[in-house]
C-alpha cells in the first residue's frame, strides 16, 4: 500500500458498469504490457421479491464487464474487502464499496515518478502527464491500478466463458 496526502481526491466513475454487490467474482489477466480487469455487473430482477437468495460461481451467466486499461503501468488487488474499506487510505475522502474511482493527484503516481526518476531518459513531467490511478471496490477485495486510461465493454456470459474474450483481447492488442 501507499502513504497518502493531503493532496489526494477520490472522484467517482460513472463510465463503468456497477458491479454485482454480492459475487461480482473480479479476474485480472495482466502482463508486462496489457491488463485486463473482468467481474460480473449488477442485473437486479424485477421480480425478486427477498425471499431467496440466487448463488453464483464463475460458470454462472450474467452480464460481464471486460475493463481493458490503456498502457498499464501498475496494479494491485487484494485487501481491503468491503466491509474493512474503512480502512484504506482513502476511505475518508468517498472511497466506498461497490464503486469506481479515479485518485487525482495520486500519492501513488507520485511515489512511482520518485522511483522512475533514476532513469536516465525520466521526464518528471511527461510521466504525471500520462498515468491515471483508478480503484475498483467489490464485496471481497479492491482492485488498483496505475494506467493511462480504460476501455469498456459489456458481454453476455459467464466469467469462465468470457476469458475465450480476454485471449482475443491479448492476441489483438499491440504491446
Amino acid at each position: 500500500m501507499y502513504t497518502v496526502d493531503e493532496l489526494d481526491t477520490v472522484v467517482p466513475l460513472s463510465d463503468v458498469p456497477q458491479s454485482d454487490v454480492g459475487a461480482p467474482l473480479p479476474t485480472v489477466v495482466a502482463d508486462d504490457y496489457r491488463l485486463i480487469l473482468e467481474y460480473l455487473v449488477s442485473d437486479p430482477d424485477p421480480n425478486w421479491d427477498g425471499t431467496y437468495v440466487n448463488v453464483v460461481g464463475t460458470e454462472t451467466d450474467g452480464t460481464v464487464a471486460l475493463i481493458r486499461f490503456r498502457r498499464p503501468y501498475a496494479h494491485m488487488m487484494g485487501a481491503p474487502n468491503e466491509e474493512a474499506i474503512a480502512g484504506h487510505p482513502l476511505s475518508g475522502r468517498g472511497l466506498e464499496p461497490f464503486a469506481a474511482f479515479e485518485i487525482r493527484d495520486s500519492s501513488w503516481i507520485r511515489a512511482l515518478e520518485s522511483m522512475n526518476s533514476v532513469h536516465p531518459y525520466h521526464d518528471r513531467d511527461r510521466f504525471l502527464a500520462s498515468k491515471r490511478h483508478f480503484i475498483f471496490v467489490f464485496h471481497d477485495s479492491t482492485f488498483e491500478c496505475v494506467a493511462e486510461g480504460f476501455d469498456v465493454s459489456k458481454l453476455n456470459s459467464s466469467i469462465v466463458d468470457s476469458i475465450e474474450t480476454v485471449v482475443e483481447f491479448l492476441r489483438d492488442d499491440p504491446i
